[in-house]
């Protein structure tokens, strides 16, 4: 991240490219996809036995959301003045001249295309349900910065990020697994939204200043940084009480305190994002995401060894 303009440039994509549209997919952000999915399938596995191909295609449709919300916010925060010459962030595709707001509008809809053609085979397997979820997630997925009211801009980004990333794709993975709505799937979903919504929050802590000036009204912009940071601290600390609760009632053996293990990760995050302002919080929001990943992951480890009957 911390890299010189000169090596910056040798790494920059071609207008048009692949790479570009790699670039516009912001890779590192996929982890706040696959992290509900692997949670939704632990609990499912522990109801009944994992469908494979159910499996993949949830894996596949929540990728597909998360890259359609990437391209939606890369356009319209750009046709929207949000995105400028003075942007902080890692290069948004549009802004940068790598694609066109046409393109992206395009690659938009084609994405969102390739979302309902596998929410069609997840309905199939598990009901109507899941064309409300599906729909819900591309709206969703639009309008967070799209549409005659952004969600983004008038401070619900972070209520939509915890209901999609926690509630929502958790609980939803583990209906098309199991056809029903599981309360034990929609407890285990509070840390993986929580720690998804970490995200969103570093982000607008970085942008505050300018996202002011582009009438952005995030949390950051509304309440200030020290709010903000109550806020990361809040939503960490919520993370990992959940295996400890879970343990402490009898719902789970020592198993499901596995996500501790990421605590130094945590800790090494949370010292950067205090300390941190501007361009240099840019590393903190990748390890942000890594932070979701890997906390996910032992969190759905925890709960396929040690949940009880």
């Amino acid at each position: 991240m911390n890299t010189s303009t000169s090596s910056a440039a040798l790494v920059r994509p071609q207008p048009g490219t692949v790479r570009a549209w790699v670039l516009a997919c912001r890779p590192a952000t996929l982890t706040a996809a696959v992290a509900p999915v692997l949670v939704g399938a632990a609990v499912a596995h522990h109801l009944r036995p994992l469908a494979t191909l159910p499996l993949i295609a949830t894996f596949l449709g929540a990728c597909l959301l998360q890259i359609a919300s990437n391209f939606a916010n890369d356009v319209f925060d750009f046709e929207k003045g949000a995105d400028t010459i003075e942007r902080l962030g890692p290069t948004r595709a549009v802004q940068a001249g790598l694609l066109s707001p046409a393109q992206m509008k395009t690659g938009l809809w084609v994405v969102i295309a390739l979302a309902l053609l596998v929410g069609s085979y997840l309905i199939a397997v598990a009901g109507w349900p899941i064309l409300a979820i599906g729909l819900s997630g591309i709206v969703a997925a639009v309008a967070y910065t799209g549409g005659p009211y952004p969600l983004g801009y008038h401070g619900w980004g972070d209520v939509f990020v915890f209901l999609f990333f926690g509630l929502i794709a958790v609980g939803g993975t583990c209906f098309v697994q199991t056809g029903a709505l599981s309360p034990l799937a929609l407890f285990c979903a509070i840390p993986v939204g929580a720690l998804a919504t970490n995200i969103l929050v570093v982000n607008n802590l970085r942008d505050r200043h300018t996202d002011r000036s582009a009438n952005k009204r995030t949390l950051a912009v509304r309440f200030g940084k020290k709010a903000v940071l109550v806020q990361y601290c809040a939503q960490l600390s919520v993370s990992y009480a959940v295996p400890v609760v879970l343990y402490a009632t009898g719902r789970a053996s020592w198993w499901i305190l596995l996500p501790w293990v990421s605590a130094p990760l945590s800790v090494s995050v949370l010292k950067g994002v205090f300390s941190e302002e501007g361009r240099a919080l840019n590393p903190l929001l990748v390890a942000t995401a890594r932070l979701v990943f890997v906390f996910g992951a032992l969190f759905a480890v925890g709960l396929f060894l040690g949940l009880k009957s």
